[in-house]
């Protein structure tokens, strides 16, 4: 363990890479070193902005740096991914860790063999809105998850499962905790190669259920996730970083009610508040950068070389979730 800052890079520098060089060098628990692009343009703008030096290759990285992220397509994560991790080096690898669950298998057995660490950049499990709704530690029984946004023209070499719906697929998994064993799926492709809108339903080993839902052919962007559990509703708006609770009176019994005013039936109480009946409240969010609170959660594992918030098992957990849920698309039978 040190006092001094942990010597960074940034691996691809487009449109996530760029931020993670902003706040590398914004934090002062970290020393951003060097930027890799293969655009040598794009890296001499971003090393010059952020005081580090424009590399073309992470062959090129110094010995001495400590932490990388690694920000390319995700085709390109596992080669590089293992390279660095083979070097001793900690790794924080954009989502989707990799683009198959056998290359996401692959690095977590790199992981493994050589002692780095690796996490991966689930963003939204620093949410303000996750955060909040961790700490409530309820047990979902049913979850609604909402994911739609304007087609952004990247990430067009993945579907919009590994895009966009895989950021629910990791907060689901991490509430749920349970594994997926059945997967219900549609979806269409209409820009890309890949699907471009996707409906799945996933039953659990505990018996809890979920809906995703995911577009990047929408004309706003809305990101949503309700969950309910036998004690609480939750809804939240990751856009808005807003959620409410509703939560039953600890006293609430309705049969024990209709029974004590001698009713048969309990549309006999339409005529009682049941707003008076539930509890709601706000959630407590704070207003944190979720990409800033996740290296800074990465560069304190990486300084006590303790376990990522988002372990490398989660990365592969929800690759092979995404994948499941793929598989059932194709299965599905249009014009049947």
């Amino acid at each position: 363990m040190t006092d001094q800052p942990t010597r960074v890079a940034v691996v691809g520098v487009g449109h996530m890479g760029r931020h993670h060089a902003r706040l590398y060098h914004e934090l002062p628990q970290a020393n951003l070193v060097a930027v890799v692009d293969t655009d040598s343009e794009r890296a001499s703008k971003y090393a010059k902005e952020h005081g580090a030096q424009p590399l073309s290759s992470i062959d090129e990285i110094p010995d001495d740096v400590q932490a990388v992220s690694v920000a390319v397509p995700t085709t390109m994560h596992r080669e590089l991914a293992e390279h660095l991790l083979r070097r001793g080096i900690a790794v924080l690898v954009e989502k989707p860790l990799a683009p198959t669950p056998e290359d996401a298998e692959c690095l977590l057995a790199c992981a493994k063999e050589t002692g780095s660490l690796l996490t991966v950049g689930h963003t939204e499990r620093f949410n303000p809105v996750v955060r909040a709704l961790s700490r409530l530690e309820i047990r979902p029984k049913y979850i609604e998850a909402q994911r739609i946004s304007p087609f952004r023209f990247r990430s067009a070499d993945i579907g919009v499962v590994a895009d966009m719906m895989i950021h629910d697929i990791d907060i689901v998994l991490h509430l749920v905790k349970s594994k997926a064993v059945r997967v219900d799926a549609v979806g269409v492709p209409v820009l890309a190669n890949h699907e471009d809108v996707a409906n799945a339903r996933v039953v659990f080993e505990n018996g809890a259920v979920a809906n995703f839902a995911a577009s990047r052919l929408a004309l706003k962007t809305d990101r949503r996730i309700r969950v309910f559990s036998q004690t609480a509703y939750l809804s939240m708006d990751f856009q808005r970083k807003s959620g409410i609770a509703i939560t039953r009176d600890a006293n609430l019994d309705v049969l024990a009610l209709a029974k004590d005013k001698n009713l048969d039936d309990l549309a006999q109480m339409a005529n009682l508040d049941f707003g008076k009946m539930v509890k709601v409240e706000p959630l407590v969010i704070d207003d944190v950068e979720p990409l800033r609170a996740e290296l800074e959660s990465f560069l304190e594992s990486v300084r006590t070389n303790s376990p990522p918030i988002v372990s490398a098992e989660d990365g592969v957990a929800a690759v092979r979730l995404a994948s499941d849920i793929v598989q059932a698309m194709k299965a599905h039978q249009w014009d049947a």
